[in-house]
């Protein structure tokens, strides 16, 4: 694959795009500010030279990873919005207004997969240069932070037993049709019939029937895991192809929700964890943790995001500290002085332990410390906007590899999306201290 280029010129037949809209506009002043050379040169890195079609232009891929998640969008509105509006092909470098999108939705999963969490650290890196620039961020404001976990919660159904075991038989099934291995029996419309009772009679606190019928389930799973097994012994090919649903199968056919330890809790995505979170109205939610880091202070334009990574293995608050606050570190290059955490980091690993300040701590406390440690909670609002506005709430993509390049892109979707709206109100307020508002004449 060769490197790629950005060859895009102003067409003679189609209009140019400086000329249809306002050059004044926070979307196009923000793309003033962003230094695409950086970007190209991180994301151009993962590409090896040699012959072949180049891939997208770096800038292209960029701008649609920041307007995806600055305006949370899928990426088939993503690609039907870029084509309507001329803002944003103006900010992901085009010349002349474009009538058809010059990529495909596949190539946004390619990119992705392509860049992975190391080179979208980018684009993290590059909105608090932006912020640095423009709002004249200090020192302290790096020096200070506050570090929190929240769960990315995975695209996955509710996990039951009995819809586990269902759509482990169904997925079994329908791989050994599709390669050619006669069962002696599907059992696909007992099955069905046994998931749906399990679900009736717990809804009915018949809990003896809704066992007999899990049983069931289970014993035909277990049937038909046999009758592959017997029918693909001695074929190579085969056993690789049915061999992880096999093994998915088998875990989910033995597994007890009383067990402890890792569990498959979604066929498609079996990485996902179970992660407890001591609330009434949702005490469980299935993903991964994710660690974000704000700064203290009240910055001008917002709190920032400083830091987001999703931790995999449910591990305990305190432990990701360490590696966390280092990253911190390398990312802005300033050593933090001050960490403010919550109660649950109790026990932590960070080197430097007098750094650190748990909220409710008395000793060594002085008055500027607590009126930081009262600015700790802001980093709550941080991670509601992150879920509910920049898709941190439901990772839709694969894998390990897509729960952490989804939190750092919403992240930085976050950033962009708080610096578009301080555009947004310095132009109004120019506009304000340009044009004042003629004072009413009152009659009478």
């Amino acid at each position: 694959m060769a490197r790629p280029r950005d060859e895009r010129q102003k067409d003679l037949l189609r209009p140019s795009l400086d000329q249809i809209i306002d050059l004044g506009h926070p979307m196009v002043r923000l793309a003033g500010l962003i230094d695409w050379d950086f970007l190209h040169t991180r994301f151009s890195s993962v590409c090896i030279p040699g012959v072949g079609q180049p891939p997208l232009p770096s800038r292209l891929v960029a701008g649609l990873f920041i307007l995806k998640h600055m305006h949370n969008l899928s990426d088939e509105v993503l690609c039907a919005r870029w084509v309507e509006n001329p803002y944003y092909q103006f900010f992901c470098g085009e010349e002349s207004f474009q009538h058809a999108a010059p990529f495909d939705r596949s190539s946004l999963t390619r990119w992705r997969q392509r860049l992975g969490e190391e080179q979208l650290v980018a684009l993290i890196q590059e909105s608090l240069s932006v912020v640095d620039v423009t709002l004249k961020k200090t020192r302290k404001d790096l020096e200070r932070v506050v570090v929190d976990t929240t769960v990315q919660p995975k695209a996955i159904a509710h996990p039951t037993d009995a819809r586990l075991m269902h759509r482990a038989l169904e997925k079994l099934v329908a791989l050994a049709k599709d390669a050619g291995v006669p069962l002696r029996q599907s059992y696909a419309r007992v099955a069905k019939r046994a998931a749906i009772m399990v679900g009736r009679y717990s809804h009915a606190h018949q809990f003896k029937r809704a066992r007999r019928a899990l049983k069931f389930l289970r014993t035909r799973l277990g049937r038909i895991i046999r009758d592959i097994h017997r029918k693909i012994a001695g074929d190579d090919a085969l056993k690789a192809r049915f061999g992880p649903l096999l093994d998915l199968a088998l875990r989910v056919r033995f597994q007890d929700h009383r067990q402890r330890g890792h569990k498959v809790y979604a066929l498609h995505a079996p990485e996902v964890e179970c992660i407890g979170k001591g609330k009434a109205r949702a005490p469980y939610e299935f993903g991964c943790k994710v660690s974000v880091a704000t700064p203290v202070t009240q910055p001008k334009g917002g709190q920032f995001v400083l830091h987001a990574q999703a931790v995999h293995g449910n591990p305990f608050d305190g432990h990701t500290l360490g590696p966390v606050v280092a990253r911190i570190e390398k990312l802005t290059g300033v050593e933090t002085r001050r960490i403010h955490v919550d109660k649950g980091y109790r026990g932590h690993n960070h080197p430097h332990k007098f750094r650190v300040w748990i909220s409710g701590q008395v000793r060594r406390v002085t008055k500027t410390i607590r009126r930081e440690m009262k600015r700790r909670a802001a980093v709550e609002p941080v991670i509601g906007h992150l879920k509910a506005e920049h898709r941190l709430g439901r990772n839709y993509l694969k894998g390990r590899d897509g729960d952490r390049s989804n939190a750092v892109l919403a992240a930085a979707g976050y950033n962009f999306s708080l610096l578009l709206r301080w555009l947004a109100r310095l132009l109004r307020a120019l506009i304000r201290a340009l044009f004042p508002a003629p004072l009413a004449i009152q009659i009478g």
